[in-house]
């Protein structure tokens, strides 16, 4: 599958069972009716991605001779002598009372370590004449380098000859070095898979100290975190690049910077480790880990090493039919039919549908997360809290609903900028106010104010529930005023207060999902909204509906709404969801407010 997604079908010149050749810029019959064939196609060649490229050696290979064993010790002694000599904390080490204690049998000349983990095919420095390691074999191999080091240092080391503190101290660092690798390893340095288990126990940091003669570490445990632990693993680099220029490192200028650059710009990490998944969000340009990779077939390990470059990718794009369809049929043969063989038939390829990439994309536990991984779908948008703040997703449907939103405030600003003198704006409510002396009474249904003396014309709600009428006209006076126009006065007030809730309930309204219709509230259990009256109350239900629903597309008038939380309980909804009361010719219908499309305030 992977061949005939990158196969280039512009060569191919066939025609039936000859090869005239094809137009330019054009396909062949034979390629034209093959892509027509397929279930996929290929939108683009070369799609640039900045990424990760990743190699993996085989650790055994590399280390499986004596020889290259010998060369990871020695960069292994080296990068400790690197750490230790240009620590910061060197010149402390060396005057503590404690360390310097612990050091001194390592400063008589005729000092050797017997320690059987040390051998001649791994450690350069092996005296064989002493079957073990002294302090002139020692030095005879790395005084050269640690003198190197020391002139490098910002702050130059005094005395680093033969018999210094400073050799001393890097001569027992070697030591613990190479004893906690042969204790890791089980004291089996002979074979390489003990050799692998002991490198790895300690590339990942766990270092176990058995011997009494390296307790003397712990009095700072620095010693052992920033110069032993990142030994080891720059130890592994470098036997990297051995391979690629073996001699290199033979120049101690060259090594030191070599060091230097790789601990700069280069994260050497085990997989697990916090530091590597910083260093991978971070875009780290290089990384490098060794991997135990533990299977049925035995244990292997691998040097993972990956370089951020641009990778060219291919996209292809999958008939989405054809992929439901191949993953329903893995649904089924694995969840419903248990189908345990690992060689089952659906899982082999197929190159017209891409069936092992689109199988093996799949979610647990159908697919192999570890090949894509799935999709995270975002449920931000349902928080209503949420969306109030940061303002939801942009659709055209919020664009449209913003639109309307503001055509609406700008022709309710512009109807009641106009009305002046005779002409009277709108109010809901059951009080109606002529002039300053009468106040009137409105019959919540009727939608008409009857006076006894005089009436102001008003425009009533179309279908509405609660009438209008005119309340704001021309105050004319023609006496003192009375307790009725002080009433009247007040209640004008109030209405005020009151317009902009009022305006929100008078709107008209258009169902697109009847599914959200409540169409049982209306029985008068306890658990039931508080209905505006009860006339309301009994056309607002399937019991007085009977056979007539509410559909997709009808329109009304809204004349209650309940609000979760409400501090009024008439107004306070029973579920955690915004209910409307919508007038459909003489029915109520109690709806979710996301179940309608806002057509905009009557007028």
């Amino acid at each position: 599958e992977v061949e005939a997604i990158s196969e280039g079908v512009e060569d191919n010149e066939g025609c039936c069972c000859c090869e005239p050749g094809h137009l330019p810029n054009m396909l062949s019959l034979n390629s034209a009716f093959s892509q027509r064939w397929l279930a996929w196609e290929v939108t683009a060649t070369k799609y640039v991605l900045e990424g990760y490229s990743i190699s993996d050696n085989s650790a055994v290979s590399m280390l499986q001779v004596f020889d290259f064993r010998k060369v990871l010790v020695t960069y292994y002694v080296k990068s400790i002598i690197f750490y230790a000599v240009g620590s910061p904390c060197l010149e402390t080490w060396l005057s503590s009372p404690v360390i310097m204690e612990a050091l001194q049998p390592y400063c008589d000349r005729n000092f050797v370590d017997l320690d059987p983990v040390f051998n001649m095919n791994i450690d350069e420095d092996y005296d064989f004449r002493a079957a073990g390691i002294t302090r002139n074999s020692f030095c005879h191999i790395y005084l050269d380098w640690i003198q190197f080091c020391a002139d490098k240092r910002d702050k130059a080391i005094s005395d680093k000859s033969k018999e210094s503190a400073v050799v001393s101290l890097c001569f027992a660092l070697s030591l613990l070095g190479r004893r906690t690798l042969g204790a890791a390893s089980h004291n089996t340095l002979s074979s390489v898979d003990f050799f692998l288990y002991g490198l790895h126990a300690l590339f990942k940091g766990d270092f176990r100290i058995t011997s009494v003669r390296d307790e003397w570490i712990f009095s700072d445990m620095d010693l052992l975190k920033k110069v032993v632990a990142p030994g080891v693993r720059m130890s592994l680099k470098l036997h990297q690049d051995h391979f690629m220029s073996p001699d290199e490192y033979e120049d101690l200028s060259a090594l030191y910077n070599a060091i230097s650059l790789h601990h700069q710009k280069l994260v050497i990490s085990h997989e697990g480790d916090p530091v590597w998944r910083n260093a991978v969000l971070a875009g780290t340009p290089s990384l490098l880990a060794l991997r135990h990779v533990l299977d049925d077939s035995g244990d292997e390990y691998k040097i993972i090493m990956l370089n951020k470059r641009y990778l060219s990718f291919r996209v292809i794009k999958m008939n989405r039919e054809c992929v439901r369809g191949l993953w329903a049929g893995q649904q089924q043969e694995l969840v419903y039919l248990r189908n345990r063989n690992p060689e089952r038939g659906s899982i082999q390829n197929a190159k017209q549908a891409l069936r092992n990439i689109i199988n093996s994309s799949c979610d647990q536990p159908i697919g192999y997360p570890i090949f894509v991984s799935p999709l995270t779908t975002s449920y931000a948008d349902t928080n209503e809290q949420l969306c109030g703040i940061v303002g939801g997703p942009i659709s055209l449907g919020t664009i449209k609903r913003a639109v309307l939103q503001f055509w609406t405030r700008v022709r309710r600003r512009c109807v009641e900028g106009c009305s002046s003198g005779g002409s009277v704006p709108h109010d809901e409510g059951g009080f109606g106010h002529e002039g300053v002396y009468a106040m009137t009474t409105y019959n919540i249904h009727s939608g008409y104010g009857h006076t006894g003396s005089q009436s102001i014309e008003g425009t009533m709600g179309r279908g509405g529930s609660l009438g209008r009428s005119g309340n704001r006209g021309s105050i004319a006076s023609a006496g003192k005023p009375s307790s009725s126009t002080l009433a009247s006065l007040a209640g004008l007030l109030t209405a005020a207060e009151k317009q902009e809730e009022k305006e929100q309930v008078l709107q008209r309204v258009r169902i697109v999902d009847p599914n959200q219709v409540y169409d049982a509230i209306n029985l008068g259990r306890r658990i039931d909204v508080s209905w505006p009256d009860e006339r309301m109350r009994a056309r607002g239900g399937r019991s007085h509906w009977r056979d007539w629903l509410p559909e997709k597309g009808m329109e009304g008038q809204v004349v209650h709404r309940w609000v979760p939380s409400h501090r009024d309980p008439n107004r306070r909804s029973h579920v955690d969801r915004t209910i409307l009361l919508v007038k459909i010719e003489d029915r109520y219908v109690p709806i979710a407010e996301a179940g309608v499309v806002d057509l905009g305030a009557e007028v």
